[in-house]
């Protein structure tokens, strides 16, 4: 192990004990290597473009906004194979979050994130990147289809 001695600003280091007592670390040391992976890891996957990660897109939108919703189900639709589970949540009357788990080439998967947050209407957007292990961002081929939309016959009322 390598000792490193840093200066740190009141505020900062009033911050980083905060979150040493909140989660229970042992000494600043433990708390500071976990948050300098975290980093590193976050850095490591938006600058490796063709490296396969895992991430999480969280977006808050308006669901008033014109035709918004169709254009997400549609670019969502158009990369399925990097979209792979979406948990929607009605936050008011005019806003709803979404966070959808992604997983492919970092490249890939940043450009999708990307065009989604930069959409009209998508009021705040951030993603959470996290290296994938070795084989995790394959993909099966496995057919994909929607069935045809069931119609009810309403009886003529008499």
């Amino acid at each position: 192990m390598q000792r490193v001695t840093i200066t740190l600003d009141d505020d900062l280091m009033a911050d980083l004990d905060r979150i040493i007592a909140a989660r229970g670390y042992q000494n600043r040391s433990e708390a500071i290597r976990d948050l300098a992976r975290s980093g590193l890891e976050q850095a490591a996957v938006e600058v490796a473009d063709t490296r396969n990660c895992v991430a999480a897109l969280v977006y808050v939108y308006d669901h008033h906004a014109r035709e918004l919703p169709k254009r997400l189900t549609q670019e969502f639709h158009d990369h399925h194979d990097l979209s792979q589970a979406t948990l929607h949540v009605h936050l008011d009357q005019e806003s709803c979050l979404e966070v959808t788990v992604l997983k492919g080439r970092g490249a890939e998967v940043q450009a999708f994130a990307n065009q989604v947050i930069a959409e009209r209407g998508v009021r705040h957007g951030h993603v959470v990147y996290v290296p994938a292990p070795d084989g995790a961002a394959h993909s099966h081929a496995h057919g994909h289809s929607h069935p045809a939309k069931a119609t009810r016959k309403r009886r003529a009322a008499t």
